[in-house]
């Protein structure tokens, strides 16, 4: 028996039990070394970001960007494709969502507006994805070379057109103007005012049905399966009749848009304005999501609601405990990539063994 004879309930849920529970376990140990106690400091963490309302409405603000750009790196790994490029994506959504906003904000209504910053954020991540899908199909460049590049081209380009283009006359903040108040997203907290007053608007609502519409289309149509199939065995793909090249470009296409709409969330349901750096982080939190979660609707959705409280509630805990800086989480969000991304089969063989004493 080896790794990819496990059974489903091992890959899907005690693996990844276990390389959450070791990633958490050192993130103790460093805890205690800083000269805190983990336990105290675990439950400042859970009730600033999951038992306190308010501070679950930030977690779950956080959480759907997270969910976006999770989806954005599942739906390439199905795939085969290895998409780092969630973080420029999702920066030049927010680019086709501003221009959307500058143009229509003051003569649209927020009925028609909110779908015309889903389309911008949308086609804007698709573009920017759509040169690295082109030169993976077509080139044979490889997409983790390629999206790494157009990472950094984004961060720079964006910091260009900003500047020179959207700050308005006098102003010194590096930021486009404000939106109109009638580009913002509805807030949850109008129908939930026990969430207080948060950020958490309806993008939380669109990130669910996103996951459910990607669960049903990789898992239940035709073209899902063809999808699976071009990431598990290229080779067999290509004699079925697949044309792999297309199934590449159009996978990426897709990808780059769920990241661009990460944006929608972050600008339109928080700032209101398009501003240098308001990612994040968010695409390449999305990479962790995506192997954590196993590519699965319902494992994406915790994987995003975890690393919300891990913001949500790491900001808490270092004004409580000076001792632990807020560093600390972005070290933690590593060792969580590191333990389900790297080390993703460290467990497999005491797993393995243990099955095969079980059954002999």
């Amino acid at each position: 028996m080896n790794n990819h004879d496990l059974p489903r309930w091992a890959t899907a849920f005690v693996l990844p039990i276990l390389n959450l529970l070791s990633a958490m376990l050192v993130a103790a140990g460093v805890i205690y070394l800083l000269g805190e106690s983990p336990t105290e400091s675990l439950g400042i963490l859970l009730h600033s970001a999951i038992l306190n309302p308010e501070g679950l409405g930030y977690t779950l603000f956080y959480a759907s960007s997270f969910v976006f750009t999770g989806l954005s790196v599942s739906i390439a790994m199905q795939a085969g494709l290895f998409n780092i490029g969630s973080e420029g994506q999702m920066y030049f959504g927010g680019l086709g969502l501003t221009l959307a906003m500058l143009a229509f904000d003051s003569t649209l209504p927020t009925w028609a507006l909110i779908p015309a910053a889903i389309a911008g954020a949308a086609l804007f991540g698709a573009l920017w994805a759509c040169v690295p899908g082109y030169l993976q199909a077509k080139r044979g460049s490889h997409i983790v070379v390629t999206t790494i590049m157009f990472n950094f081209i984004c961060a720079s380009l964006m910091n260009f057109i900003i500047v020179k283009y959207l700050i308005p006359a006098g102003e010194q903040n590096t930021a486009s103007r404000a939106f109109s108040d009638a580009a913002a997203m509805p807030l949850l907290n109008q129908w939930f005012p026990v969430l207080g007053e948060t950020p958490l608007n309806i993008s939380f609502l669109i990130a669910l049905v996103a996951l459910v519409i990607y669960g049903v289309v990789v898992s239940r149509s035709a073209w899902g399966f063809k999808l699976r199939t071009v990431g598990q065995n290229p080779h067999a793909a290509h004699y079925a009749g697949i044309r792999l090249s297309k199934m590449i470009i159009t996978v990426m296409l897709i990808s780059g848009a769920l990241a661009g709409l990460g944006s929608v969330n972050s600008i339109l349901g928080s700032t209101h304005y398009l501003s240098l750096n308001f990612v994040g982080g968010a695409g390449f939190i999305g990479i962790a999501i995506a192997l954590m979660g196993r590519q699965h609707p319902l494992g994406i959705l915790l994987s995003a609601v975890l690393f919300g409280a891990l913001i949500q509630g790491g900001f808490d805990l270092s004004l409580e405990k000076p001792n632990i800086p807020t560093e600390t989480f972005i070290f933690i969000q590593g060792l969580i990539i590191l333990f389900c991304g790297a080390m993703e089969y460290f467990y497999a063989p005491a797993i393995i063994a243990v099955l095969k004493r079980k059954k002999g």
